[in-house]
């Protein structure tokens, strides 16, 4: 084998060593990482669950305080900062959420370090402001973990009449 050969023998060994010794790190440290992940989720969810309870207690001091100060909603296909939000948009959600019964699926939370994002998908039906609703929708929440624990830095709401 010539010299060149040997010294690229040499190096992809080193790599497959090195990749073999990151594997065993990698694979030692996972109860760790699914143990945190696991509690980041079970926060996560709590912080939506209290999002969404607060507006159909009509609490938008607790909405607010669950939502990062540099928060983006995108409703109605429109986006709104968390004060165009709290403005614009807060009081029909709370008022829908009062007037509408409504289910929603669990979340389906990925944790990824100190971001962490959530899906799920709702129904309402009932009448909000003398109009019927039946509607379905999708939820989309990306949640930072901050100082103050787990806060909504996104969400996006988007839903359909269920005769489509």
């Amino acid at each position: 084998m010539s010299a060149p050969g040997r010294a690229r023998g040499r190096a992809l060994s080193g790599l497959r060593r090195g990749a073999a010794v990151w594997l065993l790190l990698a694979a030692g440290s996972s109860p760790l990482v699914a143990q945190a992940t696991a509690d980041d989720s079970a926060a996560v969810v709590a912080v939506i669950q209290a999002f969404h309870a607060s507006l159909a207690r009509g609490d938008s001091v607790a909405v607010l305080g669950l939502l990062a100060d540099d928060a983006t909603i995108l409703e109605a296909g429109g986006m709104e900062t968390k004060e165009e939000y709290r403005r614009h948009h807060l009081p029909a959600d709370i008022a829908f959420a009062q007037a509408v019964q409504g289910e929603r699926t669990a979340p389906s939370v990925t944790v990824a370090g100190e971001v962490a994002w959530a899906v799920s998908t709702s129904s309402a039906r009932g009448e909000f402001r003398g109009r019927a609703v039946d509607v379905t929708g999708a939820e989309l929440m990306v949640l930072g973990c901050t100082r103050r624990g787990w806060r909504i830095r996104a969400i996006h709401w988007s839903s359909r009449s269920r005769s489509r």
